[in-house]
């Protein structure tokens, strides 16, 4: 028993020490919990560091079917999902230390006011501490389902006597947490104060979470007072919102700055979607479901529009279509993007010289396998600076709680006008009009609820890509065994790519089929022999939509249970 107490990964671990052990909040946090709360900076500083990224993590795009990195699975769409997978073992650890200084933070409130510090400010301190550990169990609950729930500091031998609470029941504590901090937290704070979270945050946050688990009603209430604080607003201009130059947009309802200069940059998966004309890999890149997801400027899908033209695919789409992917022989960061095989020479802008084209595979083995690359957010300041980026680090934004007010809304088959003005409001954002401006954005009319519901899915997907919200979509849909259960296609290799090429058959040589939820299909195409399929994936309907416990935690404590099937 004394092994297995000696565990790294144990709940009580997790719950009681290393909220004073992590050493990278800061120095001062090696200090034992018995003598740290002991003035008013450390409880600023206890504060500030439950909102590190670390603790709010956005989903990989690898986990759902938006993003591809040439033959590479993950295991999630290869069917290995385990216990001992990374991302799991992550997840459940880095929440359960964000709940765990939470605790010890609420439990160390009196300690705050025998050192006179202002109640106004304690009651603060209150607030953020129950955001957070509502926050973090609704975001466990969706992952794992039945998770363990605490509340308070305990002591080892308590700690092996915990089981699993129902998911139902830690939702109804969360949804407690969220209200109370609602309760207190301000719209915003003063220039001079670093943000943690404020009330729209919060009230976003439960919606989010009320939406995920069915809760119709908590999240239309939830979504609806955030939109009635009139503090946020809609991003002028869909490209630039994520440019680095754009910072604190009114968009952002939660989220962290970043900062290169501050040593708050980021440099992941940067060279991979830069094209290999300019030095990247182009190794990530957008899928072929994404890019068939893109509505037509008529509002119809690909398969439904006479204006789609699959030799032109890029016409007369959504201009989020434009402004997520790169377009076909348009400029991109200085050179033109063409993946054509027969395209082996390009134009290089900067220099005004033609040069050999690595962004096709003709040229080069290893360019994007289906031709596209990614444009959401890539700017020449990608270039820059080793690669180091710094834009806003997004959890919630704007766009994000119109659209979960009218999914709620139309899941509760409460339909009026403020459903159909909550999606026109994002819509009308991407064309660049006024949502009154109904001749001028493909606006939405219809009353009939299946049929919105398709629309608001398809919004999501055009809306949120490469934002770390479609697996989750997927999940809460039901829909991921259909998703996942696909290949993954792309082009030819380039000897009969340029056959096919040379018959006129460029980019799709048909039009691929859209179902009912929207996905995709490509078998037709291979079956002509017209793509090529570059990897199988395999989602098991039977045990993924709940991740699997850590295994640690198993071994650690009789009553904590797996998982059915794993």
């Amino acid at each position: 028993m004394k092994g297995l107490k000696s565990i790294l990964f144990s709940i009580f671990i997790l719950l009681n020490f290393s909220a004073c052990q992590d050493l990278d909040l800061n120095p001062l946090s090696e200090a034992a919990s018995g003598n740290w709360y002991s003035s008013e900076e450390e409880m600023d500083m206890s504060i500030y560091g439950l909102f590190r990224t670390t603790f709010w993590q956005i989903n990989d795009e690898f986990w759902a079917d938006d993003q591809h990195i040439r033959n590479t699975l993950n295991a999630i769409n290869n069917g290995s999902l385990n216990g001992e997978t990374s991302f799991v073992v992550t997840k459940w650890q880095t929440a359960y230390k964000a709940i765990a200084r939470a605790n010890v933070l609420l439990a160390n409130l009196d300690r705050a006011r025998e050192m006179g510090i202002h109640e106004d400010k304690i009651k603060l301190y209150e607030a953020q501490a129950k955001f957070v550990r509502g926050a973090q169990y609704a975001y466990l609950c969706f992952y794992f389902g039945d998770v363990v729930y605490l509340d308070k500091e305990i002591d080892i031998d308590e700690a092996f006597a915990f089981g699993r609470t129902s998911k139902s029941e830690i939702m109804k504590r969360a949804y407690k947490d969220l209200d109370d901090a609602i309760s207190v937290l301000p719209v915003s704070y003063p220039d001079n104060v670093p943000v943690t979270v404020t009330k729209g945050a919060a009230y976003a946050y439960k919606a989010r979470y009320a939406l995920y688990n069915g809760d119709w009603d908590i999240a239309i209430k939830a979504a609806k007072d955030c939109m009635d604080l009139n503090v946020y607003e809609l991003h002028e201009d869909f490209a630039s919102l994520f440019l680095q130059s754009t910072k604190r947009s009114k968009e952002m309802v939660f989220g962290f700055p970043r900062s290169v200069g501050l040593g708050f940059g980021t440099s992941s998966h940067v060279q991979n979607m830069l094209p290999r004309n300019r030095g990247g890999y182009a190794g990530v890149y957008p899928s072929w479901e994404l890019f068939c997801s893109y509505l037509c400027t008529d509002g119809l899908p690909i398969d439904e529009s006479p204006l789609f033209d699959p030799s032109k695919p890029f016409e007369n789409r959504d201009p989020r279509c434009t402004a997520t992917i790169v377009e076909f022989e348009k400029p991109h960061l200085g050179v033109i993007y063409d993946p054509n095989p027969l395209s082996t020479k390009v134009l290089n802008i900067i220099t005004g010289k033609m040069i050999s084209n690595k962004d096709t595979r003709a040229v080069a083995t290893y360019a994007s396998y289906n031709g596209l690359l990614w444009k959401k957010g890539v700017d020449e300041s990608w270039l820059e600076n080793a690669y180091q980026i710094e834009p806003d680090y997004v959890i919630i934004r704007y766009a994000d709680v119109l659209l979960m007010y009218a999914e709620a809304k139309i899941e509760a088959n409460d339909i009026d006008e403020s459903v159909l003005n909550a999606i026109n409001q994002v819509r009308a954002r991407a064309y660049k009009v006024k949502v009154s401006e109904t001749s001028l954005y493909p606006a939405v009319t219809t009353t009939d609820q299946s049929e919105l519901r398709r629309i608001v899915r398809v919004e999501r997907r055009m809306e949120f890509a490469r934002e770390g919200l479609r697996y989750n979509d997927i999940i809460r849909w039901r829909i991921a065994e259909k998703v996942l259960n696909t290949p993954h296609y792309g082009l030819l290799d380039p000897a009969k790519l340029k056959n096919l090429v040379e018959q006129g058959l460029w980019f799709f040589p048909e039009t691929p089929q859209i179902d009912e939820d929207g996905i995709a299909d490509f078998k037709p195409l291979y079956d002509k022999g017209w793509v090529k399929k570059i990897v199988e994936r395999s989602f098991n309907a039977d045990r993924q939509y709940l991740w699997p416990i850590p295994t640690k935690e198993i071994l650690i404590n009789k009553n904590i249970t797996q998982n059915p099937n794993y």
